[in-house]
């Protein structure tokens, strides 16, 4: 797989993970307990980790391809 096809796939789970936030903020008052669960614990680990995947995932793979080698 090229590296442009993975960071495409990244960046679309970014996108994606962050929908349940727009709903978690527009959603009345009386929902949030609804979405609250989703978006602590779903939602926000899996944009924190794609984020930083795209921002320092050059780095990551070259640590673990040193400690490989």
């Amino acid at each position: 797989m090229k590296d442009a096809t993975k960071r495409s796939i990244v960046r679309w789970l970014h996108i994606l993970a962050s929908i349940p936030i727009a709903g978690y903020i527009y959603s009345p008052f009386k929902e949030l307990p609804n979405y609250a669960p989703i978006v602590r614990y779903i939602a926000i680990p899996a944009i924190v980790l794609s984020g930083l995947w795209m921002w320092k995932g050059h780095a990551l793979r070259r640590l673990i391809s040193k400690g490989a080698a």
